[in-house]
């Protein structure tokens, strides 16, 4: 038989699914959303009602997810659907912006053009933070799963963006992989200590792959 995903399966594998949360306002205005909680507008529930069944066919083993509203109220709708019950982890958090919370791009680089040269709010999580946290979660998530088991973990563009590279070995200022949709999902594995990709910026329609500035906060 062969495997629905590149590479093969085996016996000792996990994979994680990386599910980006539905469209909020702030996705539609474009403004740096961080740790606001800031829930699904009406667009944002119909994306994960569309894409939602395609994860349950997966066949998923658990559903983790940030605490922050958006994503849990996309979770919630793949534990309908599953019977699974949503493991709320805050460590999934999109990354905070401190004073750029709220803005658009315009107005960060009017007010602070020293600190988004450098794509660090001068009161935000520091990148490097981000990926430690992140991708310790990812990692904890993926130890709790039997072997040759899939998980669901809902979350946020530059968190989850950031904890694959790091998985990955890959310096985060990097960030070779384009950004996620919204309700785009990626698909990770990880077999032994190796992690790899195995799929990235999976929808149910093509992505527009819209540079999800101002500073990823999604």
């Amino acid at each position: 038989m062969t495997s629905m995903w590149p590479g093969g399966d085996g016996p000792d594998m996990v994979k994680l699914v990386l599910w980006r949360h539905g469209q909020t306002t702030y996705n539609a205005e474009r403004r740096f959303q961080g740790q606001r909680d800031v829930p699904l507008d009406e667009l944002g529930r119909q994306q994960a009602a569309a894409a939602a069944p395609y994860l349950a066919a997966m066949r998923p083993a658990a559903i983790f997810s940030s605490d922050l509203s958006r994503a849990s109220q996309t979770a919630e709708v793949l534990a309908g659907l599953t019977g699974l019950s949503v493991q709320l982890d805050k460590d999934l958090r999109e990354r905070s912006g401190g004073s750029w919370e709220g803005l658009v791009e315009a107005e960060i680089i009017a007010r602070y053009p020293q600190a988004y040269a450098a794509r660090e709010p001068d009161d935000g999580e520091p990148v490097l933070a981000v990926a430690d946290r992140a991708a310790a979660a990812l990692a904890r998530i993926a130890d709790s799963l039997a072997d040759g088991s899939l998980a669901v973990v809902v979350g946020h563009g530059a968190s989850l963006g950031l904890a694959v590279s790091r998985l990955l070995g890959i310096p985060e200022e990097t960030r070779p992989l384009g950004p996620l949709g919204n309700c785009h999902w990626s698909v990770v594995s990880r077999r032994r200590t190796k992690w790899r990709v195995l799929a990235h910026n999976v929808g149910i329609l093509p992505a527009l792959a819209v540079d999800p500035r101002p500073g990823d906060g999604g």
